[in-house]
């Protein structure tokens, strides 16, 4: 295999993209780029495929998701070990992923028929249906953190509700997106109802304006979500945007310090870090400021750095050479402006894309560390004097994923998630990340929209109002 660094000597073609191994630094697979006329052509498809597709009955959309489920179960140590490859989760985490994407599948299949059925509605004049209807292509554009979770989140609804859909899914992990498309293929769904673009940003600009495109979900960065957004809304599309998040955990006076401190470490080192839901800053009282930094101490400083395919391993390379620089840079940047190193703050020496385990604290405003999402194993320890300015520190950030409180006493802690806190989600003594049953979406700076449950069914339908009139005076 070549490295990534004889690849760039070579220089790849501007119509080629590469998947690397973060692990190691080696080229997995190169992939042709389409062009704008090749990807019209899918839309085509897609949208022809849309024609049928939507007039299936419910049951006969379900049976092809049934089969794609049952195949995510017999292909899981493929896809696991495709994953990691890819963009290197840990191997037992990506096990999981999979679990998380036959739940949705499940779940969505036994929810479907009560959140697409029609509702009644009194009308004086005689009666009246809501009616959930499809719309046509939806098109969506996926990050690399998850490959295989973002795209089941949002596709197995809309493809059960009776539109079509194209992705773009990150280059990083085409490997993942060609798997999941011959995955839907093998499990019966028709041609044109899913389908992946090998399309570069350039390639797919067209689709914003075109016709058949009825809809646009992004997940990713809140720069790319706003020029995302804008292209959209310039065309009257309508958008749902999953973004960042720098999620604060806040650490009462009454917490259960040890529990806190696992579940702290369980929540930012999670994927590596680079995860949306992350727990990202941890912001604690003074009165137990110094127990709760050594306990978080070490759990994180127990939490094995390596081969991301070891089963031991709990945190695994970054992504990509240029997020770990990122990564790297805020870091630096932070310390450059007074935070302080409790452990890590530099790259691992290995060969890949390693970021120590880090630890920062004495943060202000203006840091990188304190204003930002740092998207890899690094923990931001605030240090606040009450409850009320944990939570202005907490909702001082532009973003408002999620978040969390430990506390002891359950009632409080309700209390300030529920009425307190500005997130989408809220965990309360524990960290939880995403679960089919229970909706998922952030505020400000991390988006609008709900996935999940019942309202991933209903971000892209067309709510029709049918009014059944048997007497009216004309």
């Amino acid at each position: 295999m070549q490295t990534q660094e004889s690849s760039q000597a070579s220089k790849q073609s501007s119509k080629t993209k590469e998947t690397i191994n973060p692990a190691t630094g080696e080229v997995i697979k190169t992939y042709n780029l389409e062009s704008k006329e090749q990807v019209k052509k899918k839309l085509d498809t897609a949208h022809s495929a849309f024609q049928t597709w939507s007039q299936k009955s419910l049951d006969e959309r379900i049976k092809p998701i049934k089969k794609f489920g049952e195949l995510l179960d017999e292909h899981k140590d493929e896809i696991a070990k495709l994953m990691t490859t890819e963009m290197g989760k840990p191997i037992q985490q990506g096990y999981q992923e999979i679990d998380l994407c036959k739940g949705i599948v499940d779940y969505s299949i036994k929810t479907a028929p009560d959140a697409l059925a029609d509702e009644e509605r009194d009308l004086e004049e005689g009666r009246a249906l809501v009616s959930y209807c499809p719309q046509g292509v939806i098109f969506s554009i996926q990050p690399w953190n998850f490959p295989f979770y973002q795209v089941i989140r949002y596709a197995i609804p809309n493809i059960l509700a009776g539109n079509t859909t194209l992705l773009k899914h990150a280059s990083c992990v085409w490997g993942c997106a060609e798997k999941i498309e011959s995955l839907f293929k093998e499990a019966g769904l028709p041609e044109g109802v899913f389908t992946h673009l090998y399309a570069s940003s350039d390639a797919i600009e067209d689709l914003y304006s075109a016709r058949e495109i009825r809809g646009v979900t992004f997940t990713g960065s809140a720069g790319t979500g706003r020029k995302v957004a804008e292209k959209a809304s310039k065309n009257l599309k309508k958008t749902v945007l999953e973004l960042g998040g720098n999620d604060a955990y806040l650490v009462l006076e009454d917490a259960d310090i040890e529990l806190a401190a696992k579940a702290s470490s369980l929540g930012r080192l999670i994927n590596n870090g680079e995860t949306c839901t992350s727990a990202k800053r941890f912001i604690v009282l003074s009165s137990v400021y110094d127990q709760f930094k050594e306990a978080l101490k070490k759990e994180m400083q127990e939490a094995q750095l390596g081969n991301p395919m070891e089963k031991t391993t709990k945190v695994g390379p970054m992504a990509r050479k240029d997020l770990l620089d990122k990564l790297d840079d805020q870091v630096q940047e932070s310390l450059d402006k007074g935070a302080t190193v409790v452990i890590g703050g530099n790259k691992d020496p290995r060969d890949g894309y390693y970021f120590q385990v880090t630890i920062l604290e004495n943060l202000k405003p203006g840091m990188p560390a304190y204003d930002d999402e740092l998207f890899g194993p690094v923990a931001s320890l605030i240090k606040v004097d009450s409850l009320e300015e944990a939570i202005e520190v907490a909702n001082s950030s532009k973003f408002g994923l999620a978040g969390g409180v430990f506390s002891r006493d359950e009632d409080k802690a309700i209390e300030i998630a529920k009425n307190k806190l500005d997130t989408g989600q809220v965990n309360i003594n524990g960290f939880v990340n995403a679960r089919p049953q229970i909706p998922f979406g952030g505020v400000k700076d991390s988006g609008y929209g709900r996935e999940h449950d019942r309202f991933s069914f209903h971000e892209f339908v067309n709510i029709k109002a049918i009014k059944i009139i048997k007497d009216q005076e004309l």
